[in-house]
Parts: C-alpha cells; structure tokens; sequence
C-alpha cells in the first residue's frame, strides 16, 4: 500500500497488539525502528516508548498530538505529511497501541490511514507501508478483560461494593440466559451471552484477590487450577495412557476423579461434590449419573422413594398425615416426586437429557399459550 514514492523516502506505520508485551516486537519492526531517521509518537505515555529507550532508539511526538480528542484519517494524515516534509529516509509512525482499559480507536486504524496517506494529499514521493509489529495472540482479549474489571472495580461505585454473595443471582442468570441462546439457535446472542457468564469469572476473581487474608485468589489462580485439573484428568493427551475411544476416556476420568475424592479414612461418597442447590431435575440426573457410574447395584437403581421408611422421608405418623403412602393419593407429595425421579431415570435410559427435554416441552408449552393468545385477540 503506497502513495507517491521517490528517492528511498519511507513512512512506515508501525501496528503492535495492546495484549502483547510491547517489546516483543518481530525482527523486521526492530529492523526498521534501528534503521529510522526519525520515530514519531502519538502520546509520551504509548506502551512501546519505554523499549525504545532502552534500545537506545530516540523518537519525538508528532506535533499536534498528545492531547484532545482522536483525530480523524484525514486530519492525521496531513499532520504525518507536514512532520515527515523533506525528511530523508524512514520515518516510523507508531500506531496507537491502546492500552487494555481505555477506549479503543484513540487513534484512525491503520489502513484507513494508510488509505489516507497513499492519496493526493499524502506525503510526496514517499512509499507508505503497513509494518506489523505484533498481532494479537488468540486469549489476548482477556487480558483487556482483565484490566478493564479492575478498572470498573477502582471507579465504578456500583462495580465497588459487590461481593460474592451479591454477585451470585447474576452468575445462575446468566448461565442461563447462555442455556437460552444457545436453545435458540442464535449464536450472536450465545456469543454476547457467554461473555456474560466469562465477565462473572472475572468479577468473582477480581473481588478474591482483594482478600488479604490468606483466601483470597487471582484469575491467574482460577485458570492455573482449571488447567491442571484438564492435565490431570486428560492422561491419554497428556501422558503416555492409551485409550480406545469415548468410553475408556469417561471411565478413566471417573477413576481418576475418584481417586481426588479419597481421603485417608477410605474413599469418598461418588456423590461428593454434586451441587444440591441445582434446579431438582438436573440434579436426580447427576445423582443417578454417578451412582450407575460408581456400580450402584440394579436392585437399588430403582427404588420405592415414596417409602416413609427411608431416610429423609417424612412418617406419616408424626407429620400429622394418617394417610397411608399409596399410589395414585392425590395428595401424597412423596409418591409425586418419587414418580418425577422415575420418569428422569427413564429419560436418562432413553438417552435423554431430562431437563432439556422439560424445557422443551415448557417451550411447547408457551408457543401454544400464545398462539391462544393471538386467536382471542383476533376474535375479539
């Protein structure tokens, strides 16, 4: 991408990624910054000053920056052309390089600079070119994620006084606001949603690591725990166990996530760790799960759980209940929940997930609501 070229003038526009540390720049941009008859700046503060300095490579700010707001292509470009006016050589533009935090675009792109440039109006008988420095390494974004909770969580009054507590409506909400997009089939709203979800895990890390008291964690921590647990429990790509498909990988990964449980008084229950505060649905089909995954016998994979006489269930006689438990009692709650279990386990022998199917038909359910809706309105 050029404009009017000539004798060997050069005006390279510098482009580093704000996620990458500013010195690790490729060979040719350190190349072209050594080799630079001048090194123009848009602000004393742009992250790759200090690396210069210590490479012992002097630059100036370009004469009309460094304050107000961002200037427009065409306003920069004019300002590029008048500074590198008969100057002999190349000249180093460094693109603004925004740091993780502040608002993006301070400065035109690249391109559409470049654009500018290589017009009527740009320098005469100068090659522009385009010079990537640094690109943006796949993640990079969360580490503007990152800084952009810190800063929310220093000048946000809102943002200031959450805590874990308060936080957590917000965490089941919007995983399930996830659940409903991805239902839905719109994957821009499953992509704006899961940023959602991802903002809770930084929110939660961010309140942590606030904590001086010997509890409290980063999200360093958070992913650095995650990563090993994915290590560990994946031996067959990490190590040398060798597997035939699917079904070895699940069962080693029980295995192995039995042996995490154990302690040094036996192993622990294979129900360990299941979360109960789950919706009711979800969790009999994680119980059930685990318990067939841990050999549960089949005389036990179906049990009368309307039975007063299992632990947890209520007696009849001291409830103030005379009623005997019988099928089919209209109002015997237990025999309810009891069939609501059974029908899970059927739906799990069906190869189905039971709660999806129950949203499903909740789904159904409320098409059919308003469509009735709709012919009423018409009707009336």
């Amino acid at each position: 991408m050029a404009g009017q070229t000539g004798a060997g003038a050069r005006l390279v526009l510098l482009v580093t990624a704000p996620t990458v540390q500013a010195g690790l720049l490729s060979w040719p941009a350190w190349q072209t910054l050594a080799g630079a008859a001048r090194v123009l700046a848009p602000a004393t503060d742009h992250p790759l000053l200090p690396a210069l300095d210590e490479a012992g490579i002097g630059w100036e700010l370009l004469p009309g920056e460094g304050g107000g707001g961002p200037a427009d292509p065409a306003t920069l470009a004019r300002r590029l052309t008048r500074a590198v006016a008969g100057t002999a050589g190349t000249v180093v533009w460094l693109c603004s390089a925004d740091p993780p935090g502040r608002p993006a675009k301070v400065t035109p792109g690249p391109l559409a600079l470049a654009d500018e440039l290589g017009g009527p109006e740009g320098p005469a008988a100068t090659a522009v070119e385009v010079v990537y420095g640094s690109s943006a390494l796949p993640g990079g974004e969360l580490l503007t994620l990152v800084s952009v909770m810190d800063t929310l969580r220093r000048r946000c009054p809102w943002d200031a006084r959450q805590t874990h507590e308060s936080l957590a409506p917000y965490l089941i909400e919007e995983s399930y606001e996830a659940l409903d997009a991805l239902e839905s089939g719109d994957r821009a709203a499953l992509r704006d949603e899961l940023g959602d979800v991802l903002l809770q895990v930084m929110f939660h890390a961010r309140v942590a690591a606030e904590r001086a008291d010997g509890t409290g964690f980063t999200v360093d921590d958070v992913a650095d725990a995650i990563v090993t647990k994915l290590v560990r429990r994946h031996p067959h790509v990490f190590g040398d166990v060798t597997v035939s498909g699917a079904d070895d990988v699940t069962r080693n990964w029980d295995a192995i996530k039995a042996a995490e449980r154990a302690t040094g008084d036996g192993p622990a229950s294979a129900l360990a760790g299941v979360p109960f505060g789950q919706p009711a649905l979800a969790l009999a089909a994680q119980l059930q799960r685990r318990a067939e995954r841990a050999g549960l016998p089949a005389e036990l994979a179906a049990p009368d759980l309307a039975d007063p006489g299992l632990p947890g269930n209520p007696d009849p006689a001291l409830s103030g209940n005379p009623d005997p438990v019988l099928p089919g009692n209209p109002g015997d709650g237990s025999r309810l929940g009891a069939e609501l279990f059974a029908l899970v386990a059927q739906a799990r022998e069906a190869g189905l997930d039971p709660e999806l199917e129950l949203r499903a038909a909740a789904r159904r359910y409320a098409d059919l609501v308003r469509r009735w809706e709709a012919d009423a309105q018409s009707a009336g």
